[in-house]
């Protein structure tokens, strides 16, 4: 850094916060370190007292912290996001949309091992409200070499490191099995359930059918939703081993090819997931859902929302993370369950 008489200063950057004090009124940095001083900046810094200051020597080839910020941003943002304000050589990035955010985490890590830059993102893989934060980025110090953020670009590559899928509005159909439902001997609890889960993701349920443990009319139901055009075929009770839990048999039989029934994660362990040609997508839920607040039909949903098909690799990264703590207070999504993909 060199020190300058303050009417030659436009265009520097400022090393350190000055504070400017007002009788009554003010005690506050009126100039943030990092701060590049403009021609209307001169005055007040005279007013001040400041006749030199001390700023960061420019040389060729170096990048001011705030320019650099939006270099990184412009590696990360997508459709559906937004830029804030540079503020103090950092710029956040934030959701314009409801959806399914995914982060690029291998290149983010290559790119945060580089010396002076980072790039901290919320947890990917999870719904996102519109107007969530979504990234924040900076570099380390007030000036950058250029040549260290040709690196960042070459490690980045062409895609952005952020992707925002936004939620469709889906149709549902609920096909409730069981003898005991069926013939009215109890009361069906497990339905209101999975629809104020469908509800608090913009998901219409346009019909409810339930079935005896009978596997050919569990089957009819589920071809009777396939023909009134719904977009997710959810399937509730008869999901264990027993011999007349039917319902697994009943979505092979329709058509629909299997991704997998089992999944390691608790609760949730025998679910299944399914999809006809067309992306119709069939959710067999265990009775899990039915009594615990967050199951694997939690950590699914989402991705059927933003339409993206789930297969069976991305299945089993879910033991990792996958096992629910029963907390006394439920946080999720914030906790480490189902966080392993």
């Amino acid at each position: 850094m060199k020190k300058i008489k303050t009417k030659d200063a436009v265009g520097h950057v400022l090393c350190h916060d000055m504070t400017r004090i007002v009788k009554d009124e003010m005690k506050d940095a009126a100039f943030r370190k990092g701060h590049v001083i403009t021609e209307e900046d001169i005055a007040v810094l005279l007013s001040m007292g400041k006749d030199h200051i001390y700023v960061f020597e420019m040389d060729e080839g170096m990048v001011h912290e705030d320019e650099a910020a939006l270099v990184l941003s412009s590696l990360c943002i997508n459709d559906h996001m937004e830029l804030t304000e540079v503020k103090e050589g950092k710029v956040e990035i934030k959701a314009t949309s409801d959806g399914l955010f995914q982060v690029d985490v291998d290149r983010l890590n290559r790119i945060n091992e580089l010396e002076d830059i980072m790039i901290a993102t919320r947890i990917g893989n999870l719904p996102v409200k519109k107007g969530d934060k979504l990234g924040g980025m900076r570099v380390i110090p007030l000036v950058i070499e250029e040549d260290k953020l040709k690196k960042v670009k070459e490690v980045a590559g062409k895609e952005p490191l952020f992707k925002l899928t936004p939620f469709k509005s889906l149709k549902a159909g609920i096909v409730t099995t069981g003898n005991e439902v069926y013939h009215g001997r109890i009361k069906d609890t497990f339905t209101p359930v999975i629809r104020e889960k469908l509800e608090a993701m913009n998901i219409k349920v346009v019909k409810h059918l339930i079935s005896d443990d009978n596997t050919g009319r569990i089957k009819s139901h589920i071809l009777e939703m396939k023909e009134a055009g719904v977009d997710l075929i959810i399937c509730t009770g008869g999901m264990s081993v027993d011999p007349d839990d039917l319902t697994p048999a009943a979505i092979k039989l329709s058509g629909a090819k299997i991704v997998t029934y089992g999944a390691p994660v608790l609760p949730g362990a025998m679910f299944l997931l399914a999809y006809f040609e067309d992306g119709t997508a069939v959710m067999g839920v265990p009775g899990c859902a039915m009594y615990k607040k967050t199951t694997i039909f939690d950590i699914i949903l989402p991705y059927v929302c933003a339409g993206i098909k789930v297969d069976k690799a991305h299945i089993a990264k879910l033991g990792y993370g996958g096992l629910c703590l029963d907390c006394e207070s439920c946080h999720y999504p914030n906790c480490q369950f189902g966080k392993g993909v």
